[in-house]
């Protein structure tokens, strides 16, 4: 164990004054729930609710060979990507193993913002770091640089509209714009983990009291409230979104996770991990691994991380993410499971739970889309 105390958001004051009740979370010291984790969940599928997401590593990488120092280290064809835009992808080792997922906004014509989890950043930095030599580019470690607050719901285009004269009808997802929100310049994202429209704004940590309040009172009127952790968890589940160490881990190349689309093999040059990757693509298509899989009870037991899922008495797999769906109703998990089970509704599938075998319905992900 660490004996270094966690670090502290530009938020936390704010949190506390609010009766958070707050959580280590990957080093950090962060809102867990506010009131209750269901009511939360639900005010973001229906209206809309305000995150602390400070925790999450930002790198910014500059230069005139940026790009090319990106299409190196990652599995994606960064340089393909538009001002303006940001992409998904993820950084493995050279053996294929997922080092982290990210999202990777280019933000200028030799600038780009790589944001990663919070409980690798360290990691990515590092990786970057070593892979940058030999390219004509930096690589800053920018996590103190910024706050990042994110509204997300139905009605949060309605909330930032009325704090900001950026066009946000023109801003696609997975887009991003400079602009000015409650008058402290931002980076405007449109991106987010709960399967809900909704926006990242990258602020200086000096602004984020005053942004955080400015939200909260733009969405008095359409039940906006502050979101904790917890929410977010069962919000992405629900949205079939993978968090790292439950779905994604160094064990798993993107290809064993279903996530092979994300690595580019046609981008020019070499990268990180591509003969290993190449054997890894050739496996899955001759013996496909394990499939991730939804799965949702007939009863009331919540499956969680490393439970077996079992069918005929044989384990056919393991829960990687498991709760109660306050959408749904009820219980939930995502699961790795063998190909030969993993076609919605086959018979027989449960989760030993403790030793008793409680029958589950094996579904497609996501279990929730929302209505465009």
């Amino acid at each position: 164990m660490s004996s270094t105390p966690p670090r502290r958001t530009a938020l936390d004051a704010l949190h506390r004054s609010l009766g958070a009740t707050m959580t280590d979370f990957a080093g950090w010291d962060m809102p867990l729930r506010y009131g209750s984790e269901r009511d939360e969940h639900l005010a973001v599928r229906t209206r809309a609710g305000l995150f602390d997401l400070s925790h999450m590593g930002e790198i910014t990488v500059t230069g005139p060979q940026a790009a090319a120092l990106l299409n190196h280290a990652l599995v994606g064809n960064i340089a393909s990507v538009g001002v303006g835009r940001a992409r998904y992808t993820m950084i493995c080792r050279a053996d294929g193993g997922i080092l982290d997922d990210l999202i990777v906004y280019r933000l200028a014509e030799t600038e780009y913002m790589v944001v990663a989890n919070a409980s690798n950043a360290q990691v990515v930095l590092d990786a970057l770091t070593g892979r940058a030599a030999g390219f004509d580019a930096e690589v800053r470690d920018d996590r103190d640089a910024y706050a990042l607050i994110a509204v997300q719901g139905p009605e949060s285009p309605g909330i930032l509209k009325s704090l900001t004269d950026a066009d946000l009808d023109g801003l696609k997802y997975y887009a991003g714009l400079p602009g000015t929100v409650a008058g402290v310049p931002a980076l405007i994202a449109r991106t987010g983990y709960t399967g809900e429209d909704g926006f990242e704004l990258f602020v200086k940590p000096e602004h984020a009291v005053a942004l955080w309040q400015a939200l909260t009172e733009a969405g008095e009127g359409v039940g906006l409230v502050p979101c904790g952790l917890s929410c977010r968890d069962t919000l992405r589940l629900e949205a079939g979104m993978p968090l790292y160490g439950h779905e994604l881990s160094t064990s798993l190349t993107p290809f064993d996770a279903g996530l092979g689309r994300v690595v580019k093999f046609d981008k020019e040059g070499d990268f990180v991990g591509r003969a290993a990757l190449a054997d890894a693509a050739a496996r899955a298509e001759q013996n496909p691994p394990r499939v991730l899989v939804g799965l949702i009870a007939e009863g009331r037991r919540v499956p969680r991380a490393g439970y077996p899922v079992v069918a005929d008495g044989t384990v056919i797999g393991e829960v990687t993410s498991g709760a109660p769906s306050p959408t749904l109703g009820k219980p939930i998990a995502m699961a790795y499971v063998d190909a030969a089970h993993a076609a919605p509704g086959t018979p027989g599938v449960g989760v030993d739970i403790r030793g008793s075998h409680e029958p589950y319905e094996v579904v497609a992900l996501p279990f929730y889309k929302r209505q465009k």
